[in-house]
């Protein structure tokens, strides 16, 4: 019988809730690696400052090779002794040998070894992160561009509106994404990459009086930012971290949710990308559904309720305690999954994505010129006067829709249209290029915005 699993390991379910890069950043192999980086920087410091013997920091950093370290082996001793890091330095310290085995892990606490490497992870992890952010703007911004001029109708409230274009739309997820990638460029100033090399309670005790500059070096040999004092007991910064990508997640979520609406039958104005041989359903052989967009909508869920977890790892108890740090090894491993097949199944999504235009100008068309009622008040507004017209249109609106009659011909039949207006200049003002107001503007606006932030960004990846 198989073992359980989640569906991060799942091999059948893993592809619809990570991608295989950032499996690999939380792998127990590559979790192992980061800790053992620690391990090694900090002997080699100490040996350089003379805190423990030359000779003994280069052995312990000779040794602490992930090669030399069977993960089910240590899962097994990590069991037994029920601690999370003591199996790691027993063999680091057996590895070493007998002498410069006793300076293993000098001075430091589990949670200094254990911290640092996650937040070793979570860089890595955040990287990969703006790699795929990026290209999602980028495809966005293409698509924008694409369909900047297609005409459809704007919806509010669930009901048709007034005339946009496809373009329009996706700017204004565009404009949220640019944000979204904005927030995650902060996470990477004001130390929010930090490490934690201090000690027991954070006092460098162990240490002797070069406790803080055996951190400093430390953390600069690790790419990390050094902490203005001990985060143990201070957990906001992963708290800010999975607040940033739960934002961003629920920009995704809406995405995928909207396209998942405008693709219904009824609806009909874009497909997701559809490849031959795929199957929608078991037993109706004519479905084609929205499984990637049902995949992009579902995701945001979990990481909403992964953010919340996350905010109860801040009620740490007195200096340290495992019962909320904890939190943090189930919640990282998987909002940086979620997130990034996201971006991923995003981004497949929108580059591939089929849009139906001639759908779009028909359900435009739908409700023979009510969507032009705002114009057609401000014309007759002109006229009549603002308030009299809106009477005027509403009530013409109201009966041709309870009456399934044409709104220009009940509208025509009052007196003060007739009077001031031809049918003909009615008709005339139900042209939907005319009713765009200052989009072209806005989407111009925000592409400039979009190619200054990708441009910048891909700079900063090369």
């Amino acid at each position: 019988m198989d073992n359980l699993t989640d569906v991060l390991d799942s091999q059948l379910l893993q592809n619809n809730f990570s991608t295989a890069a950032m499996r690999i950043i939380w792998s127990d192999q590559n979790k192992i690696t980061q800790q053992l980086k620690v391990e090694a920087a900090l002997s080699k410091i100490e040996g350089q400052l003379g805190v423990i013997p030359q000779t003994a920091a280069k052995k312990i950093v000779q040794s602490a090779k992930i090669e030399n370290f069977r993960i089910e082996e240590l899962a097994k001793q990590s069991a037994e002794k029920r601690h999370s890091l003591i199996a790691l330095i027993d063999h680091l310290q057996v590895l070493a040998g007998t002498t410069a085995g006793e300076y293993v892990h000098y001075g430091a606490t589990t949670q200094d070894i254990v911290d640092t490497g996650t937040m070793l992870q979570v860089k890595q992890a955040y990287e990969l992160l703006q790699k795929h952010s990026v290209q999602l703007l980028t495809v966005l911004s293409q698509q924008t561009k694409r369909y900047r001029h297609t005409l459809m109708i704007g919806r509010t409230h669930g009901i048709q509106a007034i005339p946009i274009t496809f373009g329009f739309k996706l700017a204004i997820w565009l404009d949220e994404l640019l944000r979204d990638q904005q927030r995650l460029d902060a996470l990477a100033t004001n130390q929010r990459f930090v490490g934690n090399l201090n000690g027991a309670v954070g006092t460098y005790a162990a240490f002797g009086p070069q406790g803080p500059e055996i951190e400093r070096r430390v953390l600069q040999e690790l790419g990390l930012d050094v902490p203005l004092i001990s985060w143990q007991p201070a957990r906001d910064r992963f708290s800010e971290f999975a607040a940033v990508l739960g934002i961003y997640s629920g920009t995704l979520g809406k995405i995928g949710h909207e396209l998942f609406n405008l693709m219904k039958t009824e609806v009909n104005e874009v497909w997701e990308p559809f490849k031959k041989g795929e199957i929608g359903s078991s037993t109706m052989p004519q479905k084609r559904n929205p499984a990637l967009l049902e995949g992009l909508a579902s995701l945001t869920q979990p990481v909403f309720k992964d953010v919340g977890l996350m905010l109860e790892s801040m009620l740490i108890d007195g200096e340290r305690d495992a019962i909320h740090w904890r939190n943090e090894w189930v919640v990282l491993p998987e909002i940086t999954n979620y997130l990034d097949a996201q971006l991923v199944n995003a981004t497949a999504i929108l580059s591939g994505l089929q849009v139906n235009a001639e759908q779009m100008r028909r359900n435009l068309e739908l409700q023979n010129g009510l969507p032009f009622a705002e114009r057609i008040m401000f014309q007759l507004g002109n006229a009549v006067g603002k308030q009299t017209a809106h009477q005027l249109v509403y009530q013409s609106a109201m009966k041709a829709i309870e009456q399934h009659l044409s709104f220009i011909d009940v509208l025509y039949a009052e007196d003060k249209v007739r009077t001031n207006f031809s049918k003909a200049e009615l008709l005339s003002w139900l042209d939907a290029t005319a009713q765009l107001g200052s989009l072209e503007e806005k989407i111009t606006a925000v592409l400039k915005k979009a190619a200054a932030i990708t441009q910048r960004k891909e700079a900063e990846l090369e």
